[in-house]
């Protein structure tokens, strides 16, 4: 009876360890320090030399990364296959309405001609390719919505304090929907940037 008795748990114990096995052997989304390590990784680049900056959301990078694999590579394709300093003012096809490209070589602002914004539809990669600017950032539930969502400009604008960034070439940012930003501020020694900006679908 208790040789039955402990089989039974041997078994029910290797059951569980295989089963931790499977889940521990899944990408690991929702872990932060995980996903850092993925995106240190650069596994997501395929071979492209520019650097995402340092406080991405490394979770919902991680996460639309994997729920669009296919369309991410397209972008970052773009990237590494366009000489971008030479590329023309305008927009590029890469994906459909999935993806597309932005280039934009025009004066930076004031700070007070800029405005804070966020988009639910798309996801925007933003890299200053020549020259540079300050970007803000700010979680979207710190911030006063005051204009409210467009979706047909899939934009929303509010007040806020956020964290200012520097941004030159080398170093990628990226925006989710729950990133508030605000681009093209200017900063000193730079009246004006060569940008790229690439949308990217958020997948639900």
């Amino acid at each position: 009876m208790k040789t039955k008795k402990v089989g039974k748990l041997a078994l029910g114990i290797a059951l569980a360890l295989l089963t931790a096995g499977v889940v521990f052997a899944q990408p690991n989304t929702g872990n932060n320090k995980a996903a850092k390590k993925w995106v240190k990784s650069k596994a997501w680049g395929n071979g492209i030399k520019l650097n995402v900056f340092d406080e991405v959301n490394a979770a919902e990078f991680q996460k639309q990364y994997i729920a669009n694999k296919a369309v991410w590579d397209k972008a970052f394709e773009f990237i590494k296959t366009h000489d971008l300093d030479t590329l023309h003012v305008g927009r590029y096809p890469i994906d459909g309405d999935n993806a597309y490209a932005t280039i934009t070589d025009s004066p930076t602002r004031e700070f007070d001609q800029t405005k804070w914004e966020s988009h639910q539809k798309y996801i925007d990669l933003q890299y200053v390719i020549r020259g540079a600017e300050k970007i803000g950032m700010v979680p979207v539930n710190t911030a006063t919505v005051v204009k409210e969502y467009d979706p047909a400009k899939d934009v929303a604008n509010y007040s806020a304090d956020g964290k200012y960034y520097l941004a030159t070439s080398g170093t990628f940012f990226l925006f989710f929907p729950q990133d508030a930003h605000r681009p093209n501020v200017k900063t000193e020694g730079a009246d004006t940037d060569k940008k790229l900006v690439i949308k990217i679908k958020v997948a639900q």
